[in-house]
């Protein structure tokens, strides 16, 4: 993953101005988009200024309007009456929640349908919401910028499937190139005649046709759409998997092929469906999807293989944001974001990375990255009762709704927010997750806990310079400088969270008075 981490800036880079409090972010606050799709109608309300998505409001109204398309020509009856009262009901609560607008996109099944204008009409009259009908090309393009929201300057293929069309488009360097659209949605596939053999060969005529358009991919696969989220689900079931967080999971070729072979081969589809938290609605699609992600993933072999939670609605968000704002790495604005709210010392974060930056000064710059995101989070869960703030620390890391984070760099993340608060890590219901990173990594996350943990102890003001570490990793020794007016913070406590500091990293420890 290419994740952009900003240089050091006229406005202070990554500790600098924060830019959710300018003007051109604040604007973003309250966002509303509804995305009338061919299986559902979805409303969303961000508070975009953090530039990660914040989910102020999400509701999802399974309304098929594309079902029967095939046969008919026209949108499912029973899913216009849906989604019509789905849209009367969002446009109240835009109202409720004081929205300026809500953009309104339709986009497959309306878009083919002989009566999409008049659905459209309906809606107009009935809740004074324009329905903006968009074509298979910007429907690619609005979900690239959706994974380019979590996933700055990445580079690979979005393929974004619906119920009755499967669009990709072509991103690098954070630009939308190539895209394509196709009739290779489930609900679609329905109709195909042939059975599973015609079925197959229409899904590898079509793909074919794609990779013509599309060239030679190889890069990463980003795979956008309710069906890819459904089967990445059936695949974590298959593998045991302990995260459940969709977004970024990752999956092989090799793993594709596996689950495609098990839900086809599943005696009990509602049995699966239930295990893997599956809506009936969805599960119905599932199978149909799996051949297209077979076949898509044999066609174009892509490196690897990522789950987007984000798409067209996110991309739509995107499109309002200022060009600074869309530079700004998402992790690093959202865990700002989150000190400037909930820390009892907003902007101690910044000082928080300078102490203990010396233990990492080898690091990676990914790895620093994570780095100074924990310590901005260091101090934002001080309000969880003390016997469970570790447990919550971790939870909160592994499962909060952040852009540009691997699954491993969540546990990573959660486990060094654990040891802020505690030494062991030991009798928590988090002890299957730790083995998604190495034990180095493990290393890395308790020294950096326990250091941040020292390092609370020593400050309440975020502008003070008290002290300062120095870290000789081939001599393994620790030393502490401290100012003057430092000395009487160094008490029994500080002493030995320094020690156990000092411990972990298996080094002799020495304190200093630092003069003038």
């Amino acid at each position: 993953m290419n994740v952009l981490v900003e240089p050091q800036s006229s406005d202070g880079g990554l500790f600098g101005q924060p830019l959710f409090q300018d003007p051109s972010a604040r604007a973003l606050a309250r966002v509303g988009v509804v995305d009338v799709g061919s299986n559902s109608v979805r409303l969303v309300v961000f508070d975009g200024a953090a530039r990660s998505p914040a989910y102020f409001y999400n509701e999802k109204i399974m309304c098929a309007l594309g079902a029967g398309m095939s046969e008919t020509g026209r949108l499912n009856p029973q899913g216009r009456v849906r989604a019509l009262s789905a849209l009367r009901r969002f446009q109240r609560l835009a109202q409720g929640m004081a929205l300026s607008s809500l953009s309104v996109v339709a986009t497959a099944a309306v878009r083919d349908a002989e009566d999409g204008p008049e659905f459209c009409n309906d809606v107009a009259r009935e809740t004074g919401l324009k329905v903006r009908i968009i074509d298979g090309q910007e429907e690619a393009r609005l979900s690239a910028q959706g994974v380019l929201l979590g996933w700055p300057g990445s580079y690979g293929l979005v393929c974004d499937i619906g119920g009755s069309s499967m669009e990709l488009a072509e991103i690098s360097g954070g630009h939308v190139g190539k895209r394509v659209t196709s009739d290779l949605g489930p609900l679609k596939l329905q109709a195909v005649k042939g059975g599973k053999k015609g079925r197959r060969n229409h899904i590898k005529s079509i793909m074919g046709e794609l990779h013509d358009v599309m060239g030679s991919q190889r890069d990463r696969l980003f795979l956008v759409g309710g069906s890819w989220r459904a089967i990445a689900r059936v695949d974590m079931f298959r593998r045991g998997y302990p995260l459940h967080v969709l977004h970024e999971y990752r999956m092989t070729s090799t793993s594709v092929t596996r689950t495609a072979k098990f839900i086809a081969d599943h005696p009990d589809h509602d049995q699966l469906r239930a295990d893997c938290g599956i809506s009936s609605t969805r599960m119905a699609l599932v199978p149909l999807a799996a051949e297209v992600l077979h076949r898509l993933v044999k066609t174009f072999r892509p490196k690897d293989i990522a789950i987007s939670s984000y798409g067209i609605r996110e991309g739509m968000l995107y499109e309002q944001m200022p060009q600074r704002l869309r530079d700004r790495d998402p992790l690093i604005e959202a865990c700002r974001f989150a000190e400037a709210k909930d820390a009892r010392t907003p902007g101690f974060g910044k000082l928080l990375f300078e102490f203990v930056h010396p233990l990492f000064k080898s690091a990676p710059i990914g790895r620093k990255r994570l780095i100074k995101a924990a310590c901005l989070l260091h101090d934002v869960s001080w309000r969880a009762h003390p016997d469970y703030r570790a447990e919550v620390c971790f939870d909160n890391a592994t499962r909060a709704n952040l852009g540009g984070l691997k699954h491993s760099e969540r546990v990573f993340l959660g486990l060094a927010l654990l040891h802020r608060y505690s030494n062991k890590r030991e009798g928590t219901h988090f002890e299957d997750l730790y083995d998604l990173i190495d034990e180095k990594s493990q290393h890395d996350a308790l020294i950096l806990g326990k250091a941040m943990r020292f390092g609370a102890m020593l400050w309440m003001e975020k502008d003070a310079e008290r002290g300062e570490l120095r870290w000789f990793p081939k001599k393994k020794q620790l030393e502490l400088r401290l100012s003057p007016d430092a000395m009487p913070l160094f008490g029994e406590v500080a002493e030995a969270r320094l020690n156990s500091l000092a411990s972990s990293l298996e080094a002799e420890v020495t304190v200093k008075t630092r003069r003038g």
